[in-house]
């Protein structure tokens, strides 16, 4: 084709308008088959993709910590100085969402709605191993990522300062308050999981948005509070007890919030629909 010859354009294109199939928008129930089939790829997949993807999902993931001291560190303070550090939270989870990496708050309802349509032994065997294997090795990668910037020099006296400061809020909440934190913090993960085969182009935004909110609000996300714990002990700040404490009701809480209540939900709304394509 010559330069300047486009040919026949179609109508969408002559007129600048989306066309009928870019103005559509997924159905809850194509969302579900979805994140279903990637969740009966995941369950399939051998433990040491797992492993390995987990585990760069932890070190991954710690750039949040990383990404919001340095904002910290050089912001200067005044009344808008937390809102603009919390946007360093997000880098993390933009590096494992858009990355695929293996996070375990994304496990939540990934794994969970294939479990939901068809809940056999097999299948419950399945997730739990595909649960514990990346939270494992999501555990295994933050506290990785800690001692290299902590003990092997990465980070400079002041930026570990930085990352302290940040870190610090996630160890004022009892135990009860840090679940219900979780709740919220793992509900948010699963609307992220649910909205991005509808984002088209946006994904990244969607990504940031949403984990933008846990930040801003102070919410409890077991991965990257992990990391947060794991530095606060790292450096004298914490003790074991309280790093366990933080983490084991963050996973309840997230557990709660992805599966108990975001799962749940978008499993109800079209297993009615679901059970008519099966008839």
């Amino acid at each position: 084709m010559k330069n300047g010859d486009m040919g026949e354009q179609p109508e969408e294109t002559k007129t600048g308008e989306p066309s009928k199939a870019e103005r559509a928008r997924l159905t809850a129930s194509a969302i579900y088959q979805i994140i279903r089939s990637d969740g009966e790829s995941e369950l399939r997949r051998p433990v040491v993709s797992l492993w390995w993807s987990g585990f760069a999902a932890g070190i991954a993931i710690s750039m949040s910590v990383v990404s919001e001291g340095l904002l910290y560190q050089h912001v200067p303070q005044g009344p808008w100085h937390h809102a603009i550090a919390s946007l360093g939270y997000t880098i993390g989870f933009v590096i494992v969402v858009i990355g695929r990496l293996q996070l375990f708050t994304e496990n939540t309802i990934t794994a969970v709605l294939p479990v939901f349509a068809r809940t056999t032994p097999n299948a419950l065997r399945a997730t739990a191993r595909l649960w514990t294997v990346v939270f494992v090795a999501n555990m295994v990668g933050t506290a990785f990522a800690v001692f290299i910037a902590v003990f092997g020099g990465l980070a400079s006296p002041e930026q570990l300062d930085a990352f302290t400061k940040v870190s610090a809020p996630i160890l004022e909440h009892g135990w009860g308050e840090t679940v219900r934190r979780g709740v919220t913090a793992g509900f948010i993960i699963a609307a992220v999981v649910w909205l991005l085969p509808n984002s088209r182009g946006f994904e990244i935004w969607i990504v940031v948005l949403l984990t933008y909110m846990i930040a801003l609000g102070g919410y409890s996300h077991v991965i990257a509070g992990a990391t947060e714990a794991f530095h606060l002990w790292a450096v004298g700040e914490a003790d074991a007890v309280k790093v366990v404490s933080f983490i084991s009701a963050a996973f309840i809480g997230n557990v709660i919030g992805g599966t108990g209540l975001f799962s749940l939900l978008a499993y109800g709304q079209v297993k009615k629909e679901l059970k008519g394509e099966m008839d």
